[in-house]
């Protein structure tokens, strides 16, 4: 029996929050921080990890 993903449950949090909140990902930055923790630790053992290996967490601009 295969072991289940050890981010599986940020990974549904995340589109919970999204589709609570019709994709606006500045609503749902704390559960996409507990993802990248998560992925953080288990990246190599994590399949949800892999969009998440390649993204950035945005940047704060300033613009001046």
């Amino acid at each position: 029996m295969p072991q289940k993903d050890p981010c599986q449950k940020q990974a549904c949090a995340i589109q919970t929050c999204l589709q609570a909140n019709k994709y606006v990902e500045s609503m749902c930055e704390d559960v996409i921080r507990e993802m990248r923790r998560c992925c953080e630790t288990h990246a190599a053992n994590s399949i949800c990890c892999s969009g998440f290996r390649e993204s950035k967490p945005p940047e704060n601009k300033s613009n001046t």
